[in-house]
């Protein structure tokens, strides 16, 4: 009983600290948010996170902001959708990256960990979640979701959450700028990798049409020397709707890694998709 009580007390504490921060990372910034209003919002992986730079939308007259996360993918994203749409969010355009991330319908469990703080006060989280294999555990265990995502949520983070120590997550609109790195670019190897149906993509189309929010889903640039470059040839024959802008920017120049542009990378990147898509507004 007493080690019961225990965990049940360290819950209500994990839980209240993390439900008073809202500047560590993208999705505590999200939960306790609401009203917002976007033109341009955009989600994905690292491909996005260190791609798409809200600045130049801005200089436009768009309201932007990025929140591609690293390492997360579109199950991730299609969650971030539901929580904006909860709290009333308007959204006139989504730009999704879908290139490499359909190629699997799997999750991200450090992505994941970081809407743990808020499964039993979202009724959205939970309902995403209900049928992973763990759910009953993380729902009816007290403290036992911060003891299974302690490497994200746990002692450390929750006390970086109480002094409200600052990350770089939310720095430039969401866009986190990569550095070039010296050296010979190593090609990446997409030569398992196949296009498929995503339920998540499937899902976040969805939601769009039922919010009436303009959804462009983009390919994202990789190294010329990308091995099995043909996957991106394939991805049309799965779904026409998506953009094709792994060939936007070709330059080593513009890479920090095979797979991810560097800063000046992402805003010539940029660029190419405002032009493709949009117009500056004009001014008063």
């Amino acid at each position: 009983m007493i080690l019961i009580l225990t965990m049940g007390l360290l819950d209500i504490a994990y839980t209240f600290v993390y439900k008073q921060n809202d500047d560590r990372n993208k999705i505590s910034y999200l939960y306790n948010s609401k009203d917002k209003n976007y033109d341009d919002v955009f989600l994905g992986s690292s491909r996005i996170n260190n791609h798409l730079v809200p600045k130049i939308f801005n200089e436009q007259g768009y309201k932007t902001f990025n929140f591609g996360i690293t390492r997360s993918r579109l199950e991730e994203s299609a969650l971030m959708l539901k929580l904006m749409v909860e709290r009333n969010y308007k959204i006139k355009n989504l730009i999704l990256q879908v290139d490499l991330n359909i190629n699997t319908n799997d999750n991200s469990e450090a992505i994941r960990s970081l809407f743990m703080p808020y499964l039993h006060q979202s009724q959205i989280i939970r309902n995403h979640y209900k049928d992973i294999p763990e759910y009953n555990k993380l729902v009816y265990i007290p403290f036992y979701r911060y003891l299974h995502y302690d490497a994200r949520v746990g002692f450390r983070e929750m006390y970086y959450s109480l002094i409200h120590k600052k990350t770089n997550a939310l720095d430039n609109d969401g866009f986190n700028p990569l550095k070039s790195i010296p050296g010979k670019m190593i090609p990446a190897d997409l030569s398992k990798y196949y296009p498929k149906k995503n339920i998540a993509y499937e899902e976040i189309k969805a939601i769009c049409k039922k919010n009436k929010i303009n959804l462009i889903a983009i390919t994202t640039p990789m190294c010329m020397s990308t091995i099995n470059r043909d996957y991106f040839n394939h991805i049309n024959s799965v779904y026409p709707e998506i953009h094709r802008f792994e060939n936007a920017v070709t330059d080593d120049k513009y890479f920090s890694t095979c797979g991810h542009m560097n800063k000046a990378g992402a805003i010539e990147f940029t660029k190419v998709v405002f032009s493709a898509f949009f117009k500056a507004k004009s001014k008063p």
